[in-house]
């Protein structure tokens, strides 16, 4: 049998393989006499302590390596197309945001992925439901772990209906194999009112934590609605009423459960708060934090790294004339960016910065999360608040662009925004320690 040659895209400096002489544009042949078929078996070669690889350099010569390694230490290898033909999903989930999206925009965008390689690097959450056994087993003979499961409901006719996929029906039954195997799995809940929640979300919270603690932790997260449902499945938009009754129904699950195995295991994401107009938990109620991607305990994260933050700023003068600072955030995280500002300001009088909230008029003004705002909703209503005749400096956080890229998810990139308006602009990642520290460097 033919064995796959995989091309190195780039080998990371100080690495084990650019200290053995591995170079971009060579090819790899194999590990330990094995062929590479994709990153989920690279990943789980690699953990050998003693390693015979096989690279063929690009004048066809073939060099053999013998090395020595740590356990879980990685070899700076970077690799391109690695993972050929990313698995599509053939759910109709009812609530799908990607069947929300208008025409018209990038192809890449309406790719539907469920794929359990990119589950395991990039943290995407998979269905089970595109799967077959001999993929399930590959998961547990090659320990891929942590999985994340969009499960939605333990209920398997309810299941079906909402992923309208007959194979959605066995779910308890993966997630058992899985967890009985100590694969480690994150599930999440995306929340339909009249569909999921009440009784059957209680139903679902409570055979998924029989699981634990292999199944490790549960979140849960408000359907998204766009502006663009027509021939969709009708369904509503949380209301404030509607998320005070689930976060009374969530936080007296989590004391039982808190009392029983100490862990909350279920965890509401801060839009619920956000809606339902209270405060968010106390940073200790998150426990670990391992539902973040989910926007559970984001914003109680961030504002104790700002805290700790301010605390390391020392009191002196900073260079801020004719800076103008301009925090472009969405509708929900704008109340807590505007904390954020004040309590910079405390610190550093001078600064002169304002946040913004943009409203979603491209996907719709129910759409309140910053990591679905468009680069044309920047420029329309950002061109008359940018001062002219000094700096303005727009910050924005890295979650509204496409993973890797500065582009925005409708094609508009950072460069674009910067020429139209006449600004620079900064990505933050979604913490305040990053926050701070980029608008030090830029006054400094």
């Amino acid at each position: 049998m033919k064995i796959n040659e995989v091309h190195i895209k780039d080998v990371l400096p100080g690495s084990i393989a650019e200290e053995i002489g591995i170079e971009k544009g060579d090819k790899l042949v194999s590990i330990n006499g094995a062929g590479v078929l994709d990153i989920i078996e690279y990943k789980y070669l690699i953990t050998d302590e003693y390693l015979e690889l096989e690279i063929r350099k690009p004048d066809g010569e073939i060099w053999e390596f013998e090395l020595e390694k740590e356990y879980d230490e990685d070899l700076g290898i970077v690799f391109d197309g690695i993972i050929d033909n990313p698995k599509s999903c053939h759910n109709k989930c009812i609530f799908c945001f990607i069947d929300q999206m208008p025409k018209g925009m990038r192809e890449t965008l309406y790719f539907k992925d469920d794929d359990t390689r990119l589950s395991f690097l990039m943290g995407n959450f998979i269905t089970l439901t595109n799967m077959k056994q001999e993929e399930l087993n590959k998961i547990i003979r090659y320990r891929i772990s942590p999985i994340n499961v969009s499960v939605h409901t333990t209920n398997p006719e309810l299941r079906k209906q909402m992923l309208n996929n007959k194979n959605a029906v066995k779910i308890m039954e993966y997630l058992k194999q899985l967890t009985d195997n100590d694969i480690e799995v994150k599930a999440q809940i995306v929340l339909c009112p009249g569909v999921n929640d009440g009784a059957e979300l209680e139903r679902t919270l409570r055979d998924l934590v029989e699981m634990y603690p292999s199944l490790s932790t549960t979140a849960i997260v408000p359907l998204g609605l766009t502006k663009y449902r027509e021939g969709l499945a009708e369904l509503k938009e949380i209301s404030k009423e509607k998320a005070e009754q689930i976060i009374t129904q969530v936080e007296d699950l989590q004391q039982e459960f808190l009392k029983k195995l100490d862990t909350r295991f279920g965890f509401l994401s801060d839009e619920f708060y956000l809606i339902a107009e209270k405060p968010l938990p106390p940073y200790d109620t998150y426990e670990d934090f391992k539902q973040l991607d989910n926007g559970v305990g984001l914003i109680t994260l961030f504002r104790d790294e700002i805290k700790n933050s301010l605390k390391q700023i020392k009191k002196k003068s900073y260079d801020t004339a004719g800076k103008n600072f301009h925090i472009v955030t969405g509708s929900y995280a704008y109340p807590i960016m505007q904390e954020a500002v004040e309590s910079i300001k405390s610190k550093i009088p001078a600064l002169n910065i304002e946040v913004t909230a943009i409203a979603n008029d491209f996907f719709g003004h129910s759409v309140k999360v910053s990591g679905l705002t468009t680069g044309q909703d920047i420029i329309a209503q950002m061109k008359e608040k940018v001062q002219k005749g000094s700096d303005n400096i727009i910050l924005i956080p890295d979650s509204m662009l496409r993973k890797g890229e500065e582009v925005f998810l409708d094609d508009i990139t950072m460069t674009d925004i910067e020429k139209q308006l006449n600004v620079k602009m900064f990505t933050c990642q979604q913490d305040g320690s990053d926050l701070i520290d980029k608008i030090l460097n830029i006054i400094k």
